[in-house]
């Protein structure tokens, strides 16, 4: 079974900065995606960065791009997502997401989720 590990999120004023990480455990399929979704109150989930096993080269939503960086560690399925400039539509749970890419199927493995709070 897959484990996700989340740490970091938290409060933090606009224009500051957070940083999660999430480390999956339990899975040696590969190829794999892993990334963030975040949803906010009243709100769909929806995806915020994600990248490939086979590319690494990560994808972002609009709305974070150029503020937020998601970064892998080498030979490793983990990933840190750093968080700046934060607005307080950025305030959500974000919940980390693992995808098993299986001939004729995905196997989508998620997180608890930590909230992230942007708020003076």
């Amino acid at each position: 079974q897959v484990q996700l590990m989340e740490s970091g999120g938290g409060l933090v004023q606009p224009g500051g900065s957070l940083r999660l990480s999430c480390a999956a455990s339990g899975s040696t399929f590969s190829p794999w995606a892993m990334g963030w979704y975040r949803q906010a109150p009243g709100k769909e989930r929806e995806l915020v960065t994600g990248l490939l096993s086979s590319e690494g080269l990560p994808h972002y939503a609009d709305a974070v791009k150029g503020r937020f960086t998601l970064s892998r560690d080498s030979a490793k399925r983990t990933i840190h997502l750093q968080m700046n400039s934060l607005k307080s539509e950025d305030t959500a749970v974000y919940y980390c997401n693992f995808k098993e890419l299986r001939p004729g199927r995905t196997l989508d493995f998620w997180g608890q989720g930590t909230q992230v709070t942007v708020s003076s």
